[in-house]
């Protein structure tokens, strides 16, 4: 028998909803504030596991810079199942034009809240790195936020 799950908006409230919402607004008015600068990797790890730790579904995001490392925009740019998200290469090429960025850094969550990478993952990151290298823009991370557990970093890995 199938379980049925509540929308999001109508699930009961769990204690620390509203901190956790009240956290992920000033965090999106930080990155948004003109001149900001996404330097340090524990800031984008948090807004990430705030953006994608409790989803129940993969979502694969981007985070579109300047050149100077500015946020650009956050953008979701593939939503999938509970086990796997489909990612276009030139859809992300296309967009990354299109807002003129010199630099990405992507994310996706695991919903079984196991952070190691895939051999897809790792083949997905490669060709995403060599597709846009090809216009000119930086694939500087690739995150995986699973749950509570600590974010995976692709570039701390050596996976870049």
């Amino acid at each position: 028998m199938a379980v049925a799950t509540l929308p999001q908006s109508t699930r009961p409230r769990r204690r620390g909803d509203a901190t956790i919402l009240r956290a992920m607004a000033i965090l999106r008015e930080r990155l948004r504030e003109p001149g900001e600068v996404l330097a340090s990797p524990g800031q984008v790890r948090a807004f990430l596991m705030l953006h994608l730790a409790e989803l129940e579904h993969e979502a694969f995001v981007g985070l579109f810079l300047s050149a100077q490392n500015r946020l650009i925009e956050y953008r979701e740019l593939f939503r999938g199942t509970l086990t796997q998200a489909s990612v276009y290469p030139r859809e992300i090429v296309k967009t990354s034009l299109r807002l003129n960025a010199a630099a990405v850094l992507f994310a996706h969550n695991h919903p079984s809240g196991i952070a190691e990478p895939s051999h897809a993952d790792e083949m997905l990151t490669r060709t995403l790195k060599q597709a846009l290298a090809l216009v000119d823009v930086r694939v500087l991370d690739h995150f995986i936020i699973a749950g509570r557990a600590e974010p995976l970093s692709f570039a701390e890995r050596g996976l870049l």
